[in-house]
């Protein structure tokens, strides 16, 4: 067979399959736009969709503030705000620490989940603070928003003046005062429980028989845990002790450090006092120390804080109990 007739029927082969191939595509899309055409379920129509639920997302805004108080002795403030829902006082957030600012620009948003059948019944509290690393925070004011009076049909942005703030509501269970120092290059994690302050009282007689324990979590599962000499008969103990933990710099990225102040009684169960956490998740003031301590390496960083009851941070927490598998030496 001569070169040139080789050559014809191959072009032709070729010609043929390429025919074959644009008429699969040509009937595969005339048959998709069809049948899309045909398919209403292809139209969105958001009139269709119905559905209930009975929480709501409230997002509250804190914007900015201005012409605050002085309460430091320099003429100026260290300002940041609480933010919390009462009754149900779950959960609370707090802003960054605007340093010596009598006009501070926060620009910080919060989310609360509430259910709508408590919504008239709640009220939005926003207190603003004067932050002291070693003593307490001052309160310079506060602002209560009733939630049942608000139109949530439109965003709401305005000016508002702070009021003194409500003592009823508050409950006071005391201030723990600790250092944290952290050492990279040998894992180590020390926690110095220095001094507690206006513990609630407890017992019977007007006190209480505090002790602090000090555990840590890793990934929300409880991982060890150390605790201090009971102080008899005080609500101001002075403890002053020192633990410290084995968490490699990769742990720590994933840590909790729970601190809980309970009072002791030889009879009956131990009651907790009240509890504070800081690491990964934690927020405010807690946030702040445990940055502290990450940006100051092999440097004791203290500070004081307030305790919060034992209810409102297992909320937040919601540690698992670590498992434990039993070993068992057998000898064949």
């Amino acid at each position: 067979m001569p070169r040139w007739a080789i050559y014809t029927i191959f072009a032709v082969i070729v010609l043929l399959f390429l025919v074959c191939i644009i008429w699969v595509f040509v009937k595969y899309c005339c048959k998709s736009k069809k049948k899309r055409k045909n398919n209403p379920d292809h139209q969105i129509n958001l009139q269709g969709v119905t559905g209930s639920t009975t929480t709501s997302l409230l997002t509250v805004g804190i914007k900015q503030a201005t012409a605050l108080p002085a309460m430091d002795l320099g003429g100026t403030s260290d300002p940041y705000v609480k933010v919390y829902i009462t009754p149900n006082k779950s959960k609370t957030f707090e802003t960054k620490v605007y340093r010596k600012t009598l006009n501070p620009i926060f620009n910080e948003h919060f989310t609360f989940e509430i259910d709508k059948a408590e919504l008239n019944e709640s009220t939005l509290v926003m207190k603003v603070f004067d932050f002291d690393r070693f003593s307490k925070h001052d309160i310079i004011g506060e602002l209560r928003l009733q939630l049942g009076t608000i139109d949530w049909n439109h965003v709401i942005e305005e000016w508002k003046n702070l009021s003194e703030p409500s003592k009823s509501e508050d409950i006071i269970l005391g201030e723990i005062c600790f250092s944290l120092r952290y050492v990279p290059t040998s894992s180590k994690l020390t926690v110095v429980i220095l001094e507690a302050k206006n513990l609630k009282s407890m017992d019977l007689g007007g006190s209480s028989d505090p002790y602090v324990k000090v555990q840590l979590a890793l990934d929300k599962k409880k991982w060890k845990r150390k605790k201090t000499s009971v102080k008899k008969c005080t609500q101001n103990p002075y403890f002053n002790e020192s633990f410290t933990f084995v968490v490699s710099f990769e742990q720590i990225q994933r840590l909790q450090l729970v601190i809980s102040v309970w009072d002791h009684d030889k009879f009956t169960r131990n009651d907790a006092i009240g509890k504070i956490f800081l690491g990964c998740d934690a927020t405010g003031n807690q946030q702040r120390h445990w940055a502290d301590m990450l940006s100051n390496p092999r440097k004791p960083v203290a500070q004081w804080h307030n305790l919060f009851s034992s209810e409102q941070v297992d909320s937040i927490l919601e540690l698992k109990h670590s498992v434990r598998i039993p070993f068992i030496n057998k000898n064949f």
